[in-house]
């Protein structure tokens, strides 16, 4: 395995952000690789990574990024069980095909989990694809049935 090289991203890297979160997009939803995204789509997730509360890493090898996470915070009125009202949402772990089963996704949603306990955050969430189940049960991950939604249709 090359050296893997994990970073925070800045507002430098919006370009690459924007780029890393693209490709994860097309792969995880079986998109064709010239899938063209909408222009208020790509708007929107640059206005996200540049002005939105979050914290990104980016595996990189050999200079070139092979992986990326997010970690969204969220604050809500406190409650009991969340007396600081700061949570915190995963998402994005995504690596390079050739790259995986390596500890790469593992590495960086432990590094964001660490820095969202840093942070104040009393709960992670996620949504997990099937294929992420196992290495988010790995880090200690939980099922939960507490949560219903509504979505705006």
């Amino acid at each position: 395995m090359d050296l893997v090289e994990y970073k925070i991203a800045t507002r430098e890297d919006i370009d690459d952000l924007i780029e890393s979160r693209l490709e994860m997009l097309r792969v995880v939803n079986n998109l064709d690789d010239d899938y063209v995204f909408s222009e208020d789509f790509i708007k929107e997730s640059r206005e996200y990574f540049l002005n939105g509360n979050h914290i990104t890493v980016f595996a990189i090898s050999d200079g070139k990024i092979i992986g990326c996470a997010s970690m969204c915070f969220i604050y809500i009125m406190p409650t009991f069980s969340h007396p600081t009202g700061k949570r915190a949402h995963l998402m994005n772990v995504y690596t390079n095909t050739e790259y995986r089963r390596q500890g790469i996704g593992r590495k960086m949603t432990m590094m964001l989990i660490d820095l969202a306990w840093e942070k104040g955050a009393t709960e992670v969430s996620l949504d997990a694809t099937e294929s992420g189940r196992m290495l988010y049960k790995a880090c200690g991950f939980t099922d939960s049935d507490e949560c219903m939604v509504l979505t705006r249709e």
